[in-house]
């Protein structure tokens, strides 16, 4: 039997992140920002990030329960450790004394660390491959608490069921709560990310020649005055932020590819199951699982991180269990034609209440 600390290291396995691929700096206006990191699935991992921020750790495929968180922006990044070794017990197919929810753990809240994903498997075991993964804070309903294969020292496991989803979950990574799990319906559209009647140009749209490529593709920089108001552009619950980076750090007011990793941000998840991105911001106005309406005040625009100027770079993004994913086409409902804003294009927002 392996160390368990091996086995900590297996258990992690994730969504890789790119640094390269979201760098969109504009010139005279633009950057980019956010932090890179994450975890790469197979025999060896890695994490990148900073002031404190979660280490990523890879393990064999198949064969761990958390995925490789990426880590938060900041000062001196945490390492992401390699993983080896396996189960700290015994493995069970179907477990072992099992029993019915209690009323005092009606459901779970996931714990892992931000960025990072929990595995669900079909047995309280890790020896077959997931059925899907749930995210940092995601809360889902208990079925029964079954004995398992030990996780760190744990052998506790709970049968969950989630939207499309049922299976096990390692009770080393959830504990056990009265709440609810927010409801956000899904949008019936996206609107632009100003306050009602807020004007901006379109300093760089899709496909941009400078920057807007690979998992940047949509996304959109808007050349706005430091400190304007960004709105939610749907109603939606923060699942990340970053809001280190302040007056006086080297990268407030913007600066080269070294500043990459310290643009403070704001990722919503909306009730599509698709996130949004707010990213170079002065100031973040939310919390980490604030639930906001669209139009909500997140921050004010700034020029922190990788950036040449104040300006706002957002877009849609599928989610992928990290803070930066591939970005998805983006129309707002308050534009015009084909709702697809374009370079050099003025707009202005209908995102009234």
């Amino acid at each position: 039997m392996r160390a368990p600390a091996l086995l900590m290291g297996l258990l992690l396995a994730g969504c890789s992140i790119d640094p390269s691929s979201d760098a969109e700096p504009e010139p005279g206006s633009s950057g980019t920002g956010g932090s890179g990191g994450g975890a790469v699935v197979g025999s060896g991992g890695w994490a990148a990030g900073g002031d404190a921020g979660a280490a990523g750790a890879a393990g064999a495929a198949g064969s761990g329960e958390v995925g490789g968180a990426a880590g938060m922006a900041g000062a001196g990044g945490a390492a992401g450790a390699e993983g080896g070794g396996g189960s700290g017990g015994t493995t069970a197919a179907g477990g072992t004394g099992g029993s019915a929810p209690s009323a005092d753990c009606p459901r779970v809240e996931v714990k892992v660390a931000a960025g990072a994903t929990l595995n669900v498997r079909p047995t309280p075991a890790t020896t077959q491959p997931a059925v899907g993964q749930l995210n940092d804070g995601d809360i889902v309903d208990v079925l029964a608490k079954v004995k398992g294969e030990l996780v760190s020292g744990n052998d506790q496991w709970f049968k969950i069921q989630a939207p499309s989803l049922m299976g096990y979950i390692s009770g080393e990574f959830a504990a056990c709560t009265l709440a609810k799990p927010p409801v956000v319906t899904a949008p019936d559209g996206y609107y632009l990310p100003l306050k009602c009647g807020t004007s901006a140009k379109i300093a760089q749209g899709n496909n941009g020649s400078f920057s807007h490529q690979g998992k940047a593709y949509y996304a959109f920089d808007f050349s706005i005055a430091l400190n304007t108001p960004m709105v939610a552009m749907a109603d939606g619950v923060v699942k990340y932020l970053y809001d280190k980076t302040g007056p006086g750090d080297a990268c407030y007011n913007g600066g080269g590819s070294s500043c990459y990793p310290y643009a403070n941000y704001v990722v919503l998840k909306h009730g599509d199951g698709k996130l949004s991105t707010y990213k170079h911001l002065n100031k973040v106005n939310v919390t980490l699982g604030q639930q906001v309406k669209r139009g909500t005040v997140i921050g004010l625009s700034g020029s922190t991180g990788y950036s040449t100027g104040p300006h706002a770079h957002v877009m849609r993004m599928d989610d992928c269990g990290q803070y930066s994913c591939q970005s998805i086409p983006l129309k707002f409902v308050d534009v015009g034609g084909d709702h697809v804003p374009d370079t050099g294009q003025t707009v202005k927002s209908g995102n009234c209440q």
